[in-house]
């Protein structure tokens, strides 16, 4: 599966205890003026069918992920890594929210869009964009990119930028993380923005 470049032109954290340990630009990425089609039908945010900004609920912060359902590797094992990386949070579980944004529409249907994310959370908004600039516009915002190639055999590759972004209620990405991460480095993050928020 073709891989399109992952983000990585910052610099991370020290890895000393309380730091961010994911990426950390100098100049935040500022995406709470773009949207994106939301068709959540499951879980907590169902009936939120609209145009969703990214920024996070008050209190909150919000993950987005861009993937597809059918992804053998990156997608699955990013979300699982969440999921643990929330279970370590104890109460603050519950002020993490995900959104992902499907780079495979065409096959990514809001039924089955949905059903994938509600077996990594209840608290995820679906986004599915209704056009190819739509999703073009937000993979822009977030400096993420993806491809699809449909074979003369029928079988369809996808590419996708694997950073998974952090989100805060301002609409700016306090933090990056690339694939491989981890739910450590992931409960470290997000342990870190809580204690600063508080």
């Amino acid at each position: 599966m073709a891989l399109v470049g992952v983000v990585s032109l910052a610099a991370c954290g020290g890895g000393s205890p309380g730091a961010l340990k994911g990426i950390v630009r100098d100049d935040p990425l500022d995406v709470g003026s773009v949207a994106v089609t939301d068709v959540t039908d499951t879980g907590l945010y169902a009936g939120e069918d609209e145009q969703f900004s990214f920024r996070a609920r008050p209190g909150h912060l919000l993950v987005v992920y861009f993937g597809y359902t059918n992804c053998p590797d990156l997608c699955p094992t990013t979300l699982a890594e969440l999921r643990a990386a929330r279970r370590e949070l104890g109460s603050d579980a519950e002020r993490v929210d995900l959104a992902m944004v499907t780079v495979d529409p065409e096959r990514d249907t809001p039924e089955v869009l949905n059903g994938y994310l509600s077996s990594f959370t209840d608290r995820f908004n679906a986004l599915r964009p209704v056009s190819e600039p739509e999703l073009v516009a937000v993979e822009d915002a977030f400096l993420a990119s993806s491809t699809i190639v449909k074979n003369a055999d029928g079988t369809i590759e996808v590419g996708h930028s694997a950073n998974a972004y952090v989100v805060d209620e301002q609409g700016l990405v306090v933090v990056e993380w690339p694939f491989g991460h981890g739910k450590d480095g992931m409960a470290n993050d997000l342990e870190f923005l809580f204690d600063d928020m508080n």
